[in-house]
């Protein structure tokens, strides 16, 4: 158990004219992954949401973060002790979607609000909706939605699919075939964190596909794109940004120069608020960030802007102060959609080597305005 407490303060309220303050402390239970293969997704998210709470200044924030290893009855755990003993106002920070759909409906049904950092599964974007359930990542399709109008540019007619087997892989290849308009090779889908993917290599190999979408975040991907360049196989990768993460890059090397990826983020988006995040947390952590930091990072500066306009007690005046979106975003134009979902721009980038360092640059938009594919059945 890993606990950072951020200076939960008796919050005094000087109200002069007719200024609003919250005026009262907001606890967060933040549950992500610091552990195993996927460790380095809930690190990002962690360090992103904790560098903008150190920026704001913000003494009226207590922020308990737990380790959920990557386990879905863990976090379920982990969230009934953050609800019932700690008694926290938000819940954030999961990374997986099988993780989000354990503990999400539950902490929402005992009016807890839920801001999503990361994971954002289809069943909680319709009908599965919910007045205190935000997204502030994406909806889970959205960036495989951008690869499969990517593809359609690119010219390629006939691409092999593969997801791991769990909902944001289900997600993922739904996402891509809504807007690829080409044939399908084959739709494979992986045991979730599998390491060993010779069989689905040589399935591509033989499938006769002019391109690959795939998606493996964390571990999975590092293990698939180097055994992938291994096998000489002479298909081009398409993948979404959890692919091509920060950390992954470093791990995959020259592997991965070259292939494109899609995102709501890079590091060279040209909007201030992204600048001063970059620089922001270079000098924090030593290290580029990546887009589960940026997620992390948006997600604690929604929070902050809202705890200014309303107090959390108040459940109804937080809503909308959350729902208006009034801060500024290193994606640049942000909003939410009815489903509290965002509506926003998806990037297109290329992995290349600065110095040392493998990272992506922008290399065109995708998508422009997206929403979602869920919304209309959202009836809250």
């Amino acid at each position: 158990m890993n606990k950072l407490l951020l200076g939960l303060t008796t919050a005094v309220s000087l109200i002069a004219s007719a200024a609003v303050s919250s005026a009262e402390p907001v606890k967060v239970g933040m549950i992500t992954t610091l552990s195993g293969g996927g460790a380095s997704l809930g690190i990002d998210t962690r360090d992103g949401f904790l560098l903008a709470v150190k920026q704001s200044g913000n003494k009226d924030m207590e922020v308990i973060v737990e380790d959920d290893a990557q386990k879905p009855d863990l976090a379920v755990q982990l969230a009934d002790k953050l609800v019932q003993s700690d008694k926290v106002d938000v819940l954030t920070g999961i990374v997986w979607s099988n993780l989000a759909m354990a503990v999400v409906p539950s902490a929402v049904a005992q009016g807890k609000f839920y801001l999503s950092t990361n994971a954002a599964p289809s069943a909680l974007a319709g009908a599965g909706c919910n007045p205190n359930y935000f997204s502030v990542s994406y909806q889970n399709d959205n960036l495989h939605e951008a690869a499969g109008e990517y593809a359609n540019t690119a010219g390629m007619k006939n691409v092999f699919i593969m997801a791991p087997n769990y909902p944001a892989g289900k997600d993922s290849l739904a996402g891509f075939k809504r807007f690829y308009k080409g044939e399908v090779a084959n739709e494979v889908y992986t045991e979730l964190g599998a390491t060993d993917y010779a069989n689905e290599i040589a399935q591509i190999r033989a499938s006769g596909a002019d391109g690959v979408f795939f998606f493996l975040p964390g571990g999975m991907g590092i293990s698939f794109m180097k055994q992938y360049a291994g096998a000489a196989v002479d298909v081009p990768l398409i993948g979404p940004a959890f692919s091509f993460d920060q950390n992954i890059l470093q791990a995959v090397g020259d592997a991965a120069l070259g292939v494109k990826n899609t995102s709501t983020w890079s590091k060279d988006l040209d909007n201030q608020a992204n600048k001063d995040f970059v620089a922001a947390y270079q000098a924090e952590y030593n290290r580029l960030p990546s887009i589960y930091a940026a997620q992390g990072y948006d997600t604690a500066n929604l929070l902050i802007s809202a705890m200014g306009t309303a107090a959390v007690t108040d459940q109804d005046a937080f809503r909308k102060a959350l729902e208006s979106a009034d801060f500024k975003s290193v994606r640049g134009k942000f909003s939410f959609g009815p489903n509290h979902h965002p509506i926003q721009d998806i990037h297109v980038r290329e992995v290349i080597k600065e110095g040392d360092i493998y990272t992506n640059k922008l290399v065109g938009t995708a998508l422009t305005d997206r929403a979602d594919a869920y919304a209309a059945d959202c009836k809250m």
